[in-house]
């Protein structure tokens, strides 16, 4: 190997990148099973509710309330996150989320529209999940390949647990009790993927050198951290809670947008979709491995989020003059949509605090940006409930996609010029 190829890919044996997959792979899978808990009812369109009448559909009452339990969690996270250890994440994974399926459980033997509180319940633990598995991930010099494997989770997960979700009810599963059963059938898998991630070693030195030391944050640090960059921060968080928004339209109402495809009833659909968008979005991310140097790795991801913001709206003109067939547009859309969502909530951050040199740890970045994602995610969902109740949620999808994918643009390009700024680039060690 030459000496530019040594000096730009971290040296890790074979016998390290057999063990980078495995924790990757167990990663991917916890957090995949985590969205059985989550997800399943989108599959069903529940339209249908005796003693429902409001201006608000009962699917979006039943989203809006989980999301605000999800974005509370978040809101919670900041602190909880930050401060917590390597102690006891396992456990904790497992309890939170067990705690959510209880909630599917009440959500199944309550009555509709009472049973609307247990989604807020089912949302409010499973909040915190994504922060204690990526606090196994960060920090190291193999990140970018274990990250993009877990970030893969939640791309095709949903797709995955609607389609389980869409043949639990085709074999004759209420709609009410289908999330629970279908999170149950994911429970041991989650089980084995938390006890391969509790066998996972720390950072290495090596590991430190590069990337820096990971820490709880006390509230002093957090403060501190927020005034050196809160400008670049808040264009980067605002670009995030459109996103945010976006792609929750798109996954918790898939059935209703491939309903107006005309794909109504296909369970694999749901699937086939997402599989492209997970091998795109995520081949760039992990290629983020090869760049060593911290700064330029952080504006290497401005330039994906902007890449992935373009993509989505060039893209979404295609489909409407008739260029791209419906699936087309949903991967390619999708693509774009994920290449610009899914670097902040893995290594846009885990990068940022290594660029930027301040004791720190990306969890806490993470769920700052998380928790005004899903307000923002929330207010979209009653704007188009009360403002716009008439508007069909593909012609509302299309209009938030143009409007996602020019301002996330201009507000990426802002923040990138701050970072070009403020961060150095840094000599990198040779290793053999």
């Amino acid at each position: 190997m030459d000496s530019l190829s040594r000096s730009n890919i971290p040296s890790v044996t074979h016998r390290g990148y057999a063990a980078t997959a495995l924790y990757g792979l167990a990663a991917f899978g916890a957090y995949f099973a985590m969205y059985a808990f989550r997800k399943p009812f989108a599959a069903a369109t529940l339209t249908d509710v005796r003693g429902w009448h409001h201006a608000l559909d009962y699917k979006s009452a039943l989203l809006i309330a989980q999301v605000v339990g999800y974005a509370v969690s978040k809101l919670v996270g900041i602190r909880i996150i930050a401060e917590f250890g390597r102690v006891g994440r396992g456990a904790a994974i497992l309890l939170l989320i067990a705690a959510a399926w209880v909630a599917l459980v009440g959500f199944a033997l309550t009555p509709a529209p009472w049973n609307i509180a247990f989604l807020f319940l089912n949302g409010l633990p499973l909040g915190l999940i994504w922060g204690l598995v990526f606090s196994y991930v960060e920090g190291r010099r193999t990140s970018e390949l274990i990250g993009a494997i877990l970030c893969a989770s939640f791309i095709v997960s949903s797709g995955v647990v609607k389609s389980v979700g869409t043949l639990v009810l085709d074999a004759g599963v209420s709609a009410a009790w289908m999330p629970a059963l279908t999170g149950l059938l994911f429970a041991p898998l989650l089980v084995g993927c938390v006890a391969v991630l509790e066998r996972m070693p720390p950072p290495d030195t090596r590991d430190v050198a590069e990337r820096r030391a990971r820490l709880p944050m006390s509230r002093t640090a957090r403060s501190a951290f927020l005034r050196a960059h809160g400008t670049a921060l808040a264009l980067l968080i605002a670009g995030y809670v459109l996103l945010t928004a976006l792609r929750d339209v798109r996954d918790n109402f898939a059935a209703e947008l491939w309903q107006a495809l005309g794909a109504r009833g296909d369970a694999a659909i749901f699937s086939q979709s997402e599989l492209p968008v997970a091998a795109v979005a995520l081949a760039g991310l992990a290629a983020l491995i090869a760049v060593r140097d911290n700064r330029r790795a952080v504006l290497a991801m401005h330039a994906i989020i902007l890449g992935g913001a373009l993509l989505l709206g060039v893209a979404t003109v295609a489909f409407q003059l008739g260029w791209l067939s419906p699936l087309g547009w949903m991967i390619l859309g999708g693509a774009g949509l994920y290449l610009a969502y899914t670097p902040y909530n893995a290594m846009l951050f885990d990068r940022m605090v290594a660029a930027v040199g301040q004791a720190a740890n990306a969890g806490f970045l993470i769920y700052v940006a998380d928790s005004s994602g899903y307000a923002g995610s929330v207010a979209l969902l009653v704007y188009r409930s009360v403002a716009a109740p008439t508007v069909a949620w593909l012609r509302f999808f299309v209009a938030a996609s143009y409007a996602t994918a020019i301002a996330v643009a201009v507000m990426t390009a802002l923040s990138a010029l701050h970072f070009r700024r403020t961060t150095r680039t840094e000599a990198m060690p040779c290793t053999t």
